[in-house]
């Protein structure tokens, strides 16, 4: 499969013209999936450089660039840090995060990541073991679905979302995308039903996987890994992690807390590279719809 087909790389050039990539530096994607922003940064490369590149899917692997100045590893990037000490990597020139979902995952029906069509309620990220998004659906608490439609999908009225639920799987469990979509029609707005099954899919997805703790994670850990003057760039898709991206660039910690010194200076270890989100053009938009809603963030190491 190849790196087109996989997912095609939103804001690939202005992404790796923020990276500010040196010949002989040492650089990390951390979702690698189809391996667009992975070779365009070892085309920056010189012999001296490295790459390293996080992925847990086990089909993002078979993208892998054979490459001696890449090295591929098999993880979630929640794990960076201690899988870079792992290889003796004690500082990086450039951290990489498109966190978007790839168009591999949404057109491998197969995966239950789409509302659109019939298949397992699957949508695990790492297919190697662990619950899947029918195991959410069967066994959590009515009211914890409802917080978890809230938080993660941005929903209204999820109590009775919950409840629809609830009912449907008391009959029998809910074990397809088409059963779930069937189960929650009732309160389903017919005028807007696409948009609503998008984000409540979103939401099963990001609990599934631990994104937003991984997303977390993963910052904190780059104020440990970036050399000074390295940079963080992020490419993010909703609003909740946008949200904790633009709040650490601005402040250093996932809550947006500014810390100030004696003096009342603002005491952050970033420097906001990007002002204002830098989003796709219309031209990019025309080209990959599912760009629409990139916004991509930069910041410097102090």
């Amino acid at each position: 499969m190849s790196a087109e087909t996989y997912h095609i790389p939103v804001m690939l050039n202005k992404c790796i013209e923020h990276l500010d990539i040196k010949p002989d530096g040492v650089y990390v994607d951390l979702t690698m999936g189809g391996g667009g922003h992975t070779r365009a940064i070892l085309e920056k490369l010189g012999p001296n450089g490295h790459l390293y590149s996080f992925d847990q899917d086990p089909d993002a692997e078979r993208n892998a660039p054979h490459d001696e100045r890449h090295t591929f590893v098999a993880s979630n990037f929640r794990f960076m840090r201690g899988a870079l000490r792992l290889r003796g990597v004690k500082g990086v020139d450039g951290i990489l995060a498109d966190l978007g979902v790839s168009s591999h995952h949404f057109d491998a029906k197969h995966r239950g990541f789409s509302f659109r069509g019939d298949a397992p309620l699957d949508m695990r990220m790492n297919t190697r073991g662990g619950r899947t998004a029918a195991d959410i659906i069967n066994s959590y608490d009515k009211d914890v679905l409802a917080r978890i439609f809230t938080e993660y999908g941005e929903l209204d009225t999820t109590w009775k979302i919950a409840n629809c639920i609830e009912r449907a799987r008391n009959e029998k469990p809910i074990t397809t995308t088409a059963e779930l979509v069937e189960a929650i029609k009732p309160c389903t707005p017919p005028k807007d039903e696409a948009k609503f099954l998008t984000k409540l899919f979103q939401a099963l997805r990001i609990e599934l996987n631990g994104e937003m703790e991984a997303l977390k994670m993963a910052l904190e850990q780059s104020l440990k890994v970036l050399n000074p003057e390295g940079r963080l760039v992020v490419m993010s898709y909703h609003s909740l992690e946008d949200r904790i991206v633009k709040n650490f660039m601005r402040s250093g910690n996932t809550e947006g807390r500014i810390e100030r010194d004696f003096y009342g200076r603002t005491n952050t270890p970033l420097k906001v590279i990007t002002r204002k989100a830098v989003v796709p053009t219309d031209e990019e938009i025309a080209i990959n719809p599912r760009s629409r809603s990139a916004k991509l963030r930069v910041a410097e190491r102090l």
